[in-house]
């Protein structure tokens, strides 16, 4: 009797997984299959290993890797020192506020700020030097994409540092271990998921960026999400964009692979 109320429960997530994860893959397997003229072919996984592919899919790990770092970068110190606040669930929320609002009106608005006639071109123009543009640059691409996905890698690092037993470190530093060698021998492995869940929610993402890469990088910066873009929207080559929305879900598949938790006993050496 439990073993039936078990499986009826597990049907409505069957079906969830069915119609809305394995249905759209295999959609997507399907049109990359076919040609300009809706027939089977595989030029379109022949055109993905030239060079213009290659060079576009080491050109988005290259960006995706450069703004999870910087992002690794500020949310680590960031969710360290929220943890030691008074009021460190205010100021984690003051934080988290920004994602709530979408992402189009964030990119227009940093469109003004780094525009000629933005506050930093005006604040520039006080001491005497001509406006520069801003825009259309590599680093405002990665200065915006890092300021939206702070607040998403400093939740899951802030989670673990804030479940951290702190009699731990205590325990380190009495028995004669400094700061750092602490952080590296403790703080850091027992911290570890936090970091993980951290890149896999901002790398994955950051590979398939094509609105900022538009309105902030302009031509300057193609990712595969630009790539895909482009395929649907503009030349109309669906079989192509479906390739390489099938290389991307295995690009995700695998870094999740390599960044998934793995709860292993025994202590941290």
């Amino acid at each position: 009797m439990q073993t039936k109320t078990s499986k009826s429960a597990l049907f409505p997530y069957v079906l969830w997984i069915a119609f809305f994860v394995i249905a759209p893959i295999a959609l997507v397997v399907y049109y990359s299959l076919l040609d300009l003229h809706g027939n089977f072919t595989l030029d379109n996984y022949k055109a993905f290993f030239t060079s213009v592919y290659l060079k576009m899919t080491l050109s988005s790990f290259w960006y995706a890797f450069l703004i999870t770092f910087f992002t690794l970068l500020i949310s680590y110190p960031t969710a360290y020192f929220l943890t030691k606040t008074k009021h460190k669930q205010l100021w984690l929320l003051l934080i988290i506020i920004p994602s709530w609002i979408n992402l189009l009106l964030k990119t227009y608005a940093f469109i003004g700020i780094f525009g000629l006639y933005g506050p930093i071109n005006a604040f520039i123009e006080v001491f005497g030097f001509d406006p520069k543009q801003m825009l259309f640059t590599d680093i405002s691409f990665v200065f915006v994409s890092v300021y939206i996905f702070i607040p998403f890698m400093i939740l899951p690092i802030f989670n673990s540092l804030d479940r951290l037993n702190p009699t731990l470190i205590y325990a380190a530093r009495d028995l004669g271990a400094s700061a750092f060698t602490t952080f590296r021998r403790v703080v850091l492995p027992l911290t570890m998921d936090g970091v993980k869940s951290g890149i896999q929610v901002v790398f994955i993402p950051a590979l398939s960026l094509f609105m900022i890469t538009r309105l902030i990088a302009g031509n300057r910066v193609i990712t595969l999400g630009t790539a895909i873009e482009q395929q649907f929207l503009v030349t109309q080559n669906w079989g192509m964009g479906s390739t390489i929305a099938v290389f991307l879900i295995l690009f995700m598949v695998i870094i999740m692979l390599i960044t998934g938790q793995k709860d292993k006993g025994g202590r941290v050496r």
